[in-house]
């Protein structure tokens, strides 16, 4: 990434309100961890300009971490030196580096987004318990614990009782005076001015409210203890820090040990911190988490040698930093410019800073992470979401960072088995003329997590029931399942009478496509159905077509299974119109239908026989004469469009478009394409009427209810088939 200077004005103001804070959290955490106050300073260096300077993301900030307070401190003290942690956080360094270049971040890709907005969450709450007793002016030394159970004795809520006896007005009034221009500073004229935050402004204007207590009102004037506190250092004291360790420490198996437990807790909190910071950038840039494993490396090998202590990706000063308004890396990298420039000539200046402006910032970026809007927005996505989010929240306020996490991991990885189990595949019931049949379609993924499920389902299916397992869209299905897919192929199938077709496997999974049964006719079934059985199935095809649930056609195996007989179930009578074809509209099967389709779906002699020829000699029950919205056919016969051999067409449609003009002669000036449908309804009765008039055979068959006779209506515009009622044909033909 190139860093840009043309957002410095946004840049510059943003990486001092986050030094502002992130100064006393590196002092803080140095304490914490056991370790020099000025290794603190030195990772808060490194973090900024080192790791900022390497790093893709362009929001997140690196320094000394809260959540690895406890890890250093325990490293230390079994090490016995801090020379020795040094080298472990030398070789943890490498460690991080090696799982970068190994591209391990894709880690943080499995994390899920209720984890990630309860540690986001839980940390707004945590920012806004820990700083209110800074607001209040109690206990100073501690605001940096994010542990439930801090290094004083004291938990968080006892913390925070013990606050409201230990009330330091001036601090009091600060406070109060920092969090009313933040949340009032749109309000105000200064919000114009880009390169002056109201963060900044807090801070300028608390010591300046300081120095008025001072002068004016002594009593409220507040000691050193409200105040930031920084040591005054120069480049020799700097210099003695920086000790490579002995090689011989790199021998010490100890220290492996160390270095891969700092290596994984750090990089695991990184990752999750990239993670939750790109969740709140407003603009929502990703960066690599590879990159970042590599940049927190180097920071972490630099640290060692110069005796820092662990840097990490830090959501506190990275949300400040969002909310600071930084639109680039470069405020992180000016970050620990001007924490180096502190150190060395600023300390005078600092430490007039109380600590109650930083507090207010603090906790007004709390409520921002933690903002009622989140928990409801979570509590509408349902149980599934809303539980590890809240189990996450609770864990990490009562734990701390990384067990809260972990803990939340755990619910939302609870969650997503049950997920899993309840909903891994599609079943659909197709109910066709040979019976009932079960589809399974699987999804594009099928993991072990599916497993329980799969096989609940398959085992459960009733004997004498055809079964299709349709795994076209799976790119990937673990063998877990395979085995459960020969199991019952080889074992529960065949001991139930089951007809298991598996088809859309890939030759990779060395499992091939198994046809046991294939739909199409044969006489039996031809024999057994009835003609409103028959309008009924051709119904249930249309809506398969409509929804675009189209039964598996295996035609190759429809072919051979056809080879010997035809058994069609109903001839259609249809036009010619290329979007009309029955086949496709009814969801048909090789050998379903005989189709005859001719231009307006007229009638003649040589038709006529072919459905005498259908009905006698190949067994079909229905006949179906199918008229069309938009006819092209109708609409020549109603303009009267002649020439060679169209007049045999248009002239048998011709008695339709009069009869039509007699019923309504308003509708034919007024509305074409009404009158246009009417005639075409018109015409498929008189083509019914037609086959009735000049067929003895089929008026004989229909009458005895061996056969069946309806008309039907196809939307183009909607894809649907309207039948008309067998009845309402009798009756219109009998009157």
């Amino acid at each position: 990434m190139v860093i840009s200077t043309s957002k410095l004005k946004y840049d510059f103001p943003a990486g001092l309100v986050v030094f502002l804070v992130a100064l006393p959290l590196c002092l803080g955490i140095a304490l914490a961890s056991g370790a020099p106050l000025l290794s603190g300073i030195i990772s808060g260096i490194i973090g900024g300009i080192v790791v900022g300077l390497l790093s893709g993301s362009h929001t997140s900030v690196s320094g000394p971490a809260a959540g690895l307070a406890a890890v250093v401190l325990a490293s230390i003290t079994k090490l016995g030196s801090f020379e020795l942690f040094s080298a472990a956080l030398i070789v943890a360094g490498i460690l991080q580096l090696g799982s970068g270049l190994l591209k391990a971040g894709f880690i943080a890709n499995y994390v899920p987004s209720n984890v990630i907005k309860g540690l986001l969450a839980a940390i707004g709450i945590l920012l806004i318990l820990k700083q209110i007793p800074q607001a209040f002016g109690y206990d100073s030394s501690h605001q940096d614990d994010f542990a439930f159970v801090q290094a004083n004795g004291e938990n968080t809520f006892s913390h925070l009782f013990n606050t409201f006896f230990h009330v330091t007005p001036g601090v009091v009034i600060i406070s109060l005076v920092s969090i009313l221009v933040l949340i009032f500073w749109n309000k105000t004229p200064l919000h114009k001015i880009k390169f002056f935050p109201a963060s900044l402004f807090v801070v300028l204007l608390g010591i300046g409210l300081n120095e008025a207590f001072r002068v004016f009102i002594p009593v409220l004037y507040l000691q050193p203890v409200h105040l930031v506190n920084i040591p005054a250092t120069s480049f020799s004291d700097l210099s003695s820090f920086l000790k490579f360790p002995s090689l011989s420490a790199f021998g010490n198996f100890t220290v492996w040990l160390t270095a891969l437990t700092i290596a994984i807790v750090a990089s695991l909190e990184t990752l999750l911190n990239l993670e939750a910071v790109e969740n709140i950038d407003p603009h929502k840039r990703q960066s690599s988490p590879n990159r970042e494993l590599v940049a927190q490396g180097v920071g972490n090998m630099i640290a060692g040698v110069v005796g820092g202590i662990p840097v990490t990706s830090v959501i506190v000063r990275s949300s400040v930093n969002i909310n600071a308004g930084a639109q680039s890396k470069l405020s992180a990298i000016i970050h620990g410019i001007f924490l180096l420039l502190a150190i060395l000539f600023l300390s005078p200046f600092i430490n007039l800073i109380p600590f109650a402006s930083l507090a207010a910032i603090l906790i007004v970026t709390g409520y921002k992470l933690a903002k009622i809007s989140i928990f409801k927005e979570m509590y509408a996505k349902g149980w599934n979401q809303l539980i590890p989010f809240v189990v996450t929240i609770t864990a990490i306020i009562f734990t701390d960072l990384l067990i809260g996490i972990l803990i939340g991991l755990a619910f939302s990885l609870f969650y997503l088995l049950k997920s899993n189990y309840k909903n891994p595949f599609t079943i659909e019931k197709e109910q066709l003329y040979t019976g009932e049949t079960i589809r399974i379609e699987l999804p594009n993924q099928v993991s072990f997590l599916n497993k329980a499920s799969i096989k609940d389902t398959l085992w459960s299916v009733p004997e004498n029931t055809n079964v299709i397992i349709d795994a076209s869209y799976a790119d990937y299905i673990d063998n877990d399942i395979l085995e459960i897919f020969v199991d019952f192929k080889n074992v529960i199938a065949p001991e139930k009478n089951i007809r298991l077709n598996i088809i859309g496997v890939k030759e990779k999974y060395q499992l091939s496509d198994h046809v046991q049964f294939v739909n199409v006719l044969n006489r039996h079934d031809q024999e057994r159905l009835t003609p409103q059985q028959i309008v009924e199935l051709l119904k249930k095809g249309n809506e398969r077509f409509r929804q675009g649930k189209w039964t598996e056609k295996y035609f190759r195996h429809q072919v051979n299974a056809t080879s010997s007989g035809q058994f069609p179930m109903a001839v259609i009578v249809s036009c010619i119109d290329s979007r009309t074809s029955s086949e496709i509209l009814f969801d048909s099967n090789l050998g379903d239908i005989i189709s005859i389709r001719i231009a307006g779906n007229i009638i003649n002699k040589e038709i006529i026989g072919s459905i005498e020829l259908a009905v006698k000699k190949m067994g079909v029950k229905l006949i179906v004469v199918k008229g069309h919205s938009n006819c092209g056919a109708v609409g020549a016969a109603i303009h009267s469009v002649t020439g060679g051999n169209i007049d045999s067409i248009t002239q048998k449609i011709k008695p339709a478009v009069d009869k039509a003009c007699l019923l309504n002669v308003q509708l034919a000036l007024e509305n074409g394409k009404a009158f246009a449908e009417k005639v075409t309804h018109l015409n498929i009765e008189n083509s019914i009427a037609t086959i009735l008039d000049n067929s003895d055979y089929i008026r004989e068959q229909k009458s005895k209810g061996d056969i069946g006779l309806v008309s039907a209506y196809y939307d183009t515009a909607s894809g649907e088939v309207f039948f008309t009622e067998m009845t309402s044909i009798n009756e219109k033909i009998n009157n």
